[in-house]
This record gives structure tokens, C-alpha cells and sequence, in this order.
């Protein structure tokens, strides 16, 4: 199995303007934007830092997965929640010829933990030998900052500013994921029961 980010999220999306007031940096001085790049890269280091953790989607984008062998003949797990919507699955054999299949023998079972593309109406289609099945779908909280839960938020946030504190810290103790920061994210964390890859 192996996941790949098709479509990222634009700079616009993120909150450059509030991060920027919640470090306190100062205004007014005709340098306002100077930082802004490094706080960019900030921000974007601590949305995927919590990604991981809580193994949810923040901001929407598309993915494509790559699957060698279906887990379960049925059923597919999606590595990532909450997924919005299948955009297509296709089985890719040994020389790269691809077979894209029907949009109506598949479709997604939603879940905040582990979302689904189940078949329809029997098993999902054998996976040709030596190939895979690329699996593109749409995942997201948020389409933009504004729509993300506020503790989500801020635990952005404070991961953000967190690494723009310790910026040049090397080791692992004060470079730490903060405790306020893992007590934000904890209802969102996946719980890993059953088979789940």
C-alpha cells in the first residue's frame, strides 16, 4: 500500500495573518509579510504533524492509493478520514495497461475512523498478478481554515508555534510534541481495532 497527495491545499489556506498575532510578532513597521515564508513552512509542518497523529485529512485534497493485494475481498479500508467522495478505482497490470471500473460497482462506506470503498454487489475485482489497483478519492475536514474544528485549530496552531520557538533546538527534549497539543488532538486520533493496514 502506498498513499500519494495528488492535489495539495494553496498558501492562502492556512492562517498566516492569525498565526502571526497569536505569536505576538510585531506590526506596523512596513515588515509585516517578511516572516511569512517561514511561517508558512511552520504551519504546514505541524498541519501534517497532526495529520499523522490523528490520521485525519485537515485541509481537502486529492489522494491516490496504491493497493498490491485487497485486504478484504469485500471491503477496502482508506488509510485516511474523512473521505469525501471516490473518484475512481483502477486496476493496473503488469505492463501498466489500466481498466478503470464501472463508478457503480464500488462505492464508499464513510467513516470518522476508517472509511470504506466496498464493492457492490459481490467481491471487489481480482487484482491482475505482479499489478495493483490505484484508488483515487477526495479527503478533507475543511475546504479551508475557517471550517476546521476549533481545537483542531489551535492545535495547529500551537504546534506551529511551538516549532517557531524551538526552531534551531536539536534534541528531543524540549523539541517534543507540547502536552497541550496532544490533549487537543486526542479525541481525533484513530483507534486501531481489527485488521487495518
Amino acid at each position: 500500500m502506498m498513499l500519494s497527495e495528488v492535489s495539495g491545499y494553496a498558501d492562502v489556506a492556512l492562517p498566516v495573518a492569525q498565526f502571526r498575532t497569536h505569536l505576538r510578532l510585531g506590526r506596523g513597521f512596513g515588515e509585516d509579510g517578511l516572516q511569512d515564508d517561514l511561517l508558512l513552512g511552520f504551519l504546514r509542518a505541524s498541519v501534517a504533524a497532526i495529520e499523522v497523529r490523528t490520521g485525519k485529512v485537515l485541509i481537502a485534497r486529492g489522494f491516490s492509493l496504491r493497493v498490491d493485494d485487497w485486504l478484504d475481498g469485500v471491503a477496502e479500508p482508506l488509510p485516511v478520514a474523512p473521505v469525501t467522495s471516490v473518484s475512481a478505482v483502477v486496476l493496473v497490470d503488469v505492463e501498466g495497461a489500466e481498466v478503470a471500473l464501472a463508478a457503480g460497482s464500488y462505492r464508499l462506506v464513510p467513516d470518522a475512523q476508517v472509511p470504506l470503498l466496498q464493492s457492490v454487489g459481490g467481491l471487489l475485482p481480482t487484482i491482475p498478478t505482479d499489478g495493483h489497483a490505484r484508488i483515487g478519492f477526495n479527503a478533507g475536514m475543511a475546504a479551508d481554515w475557517g471550517g476546521l474544528p476549533a481545537d483542531l485549530g489551535q492545535a495547529v496552531l500551537l504546534l506551529a508555534a511551538h516549532y517557531y520557538e524551538y526552531r534551531d533546538e536539536t534534541s528531543l527534549t524540549a523539541g517534543c510534541m507540547p502536552f497541550g497539543v496532544t490533549s487537543l488532538i486526542e479525541r481525533y486520533r484513530r483507534m486501531r481495532l481489527g485488521a487495518v493496514r
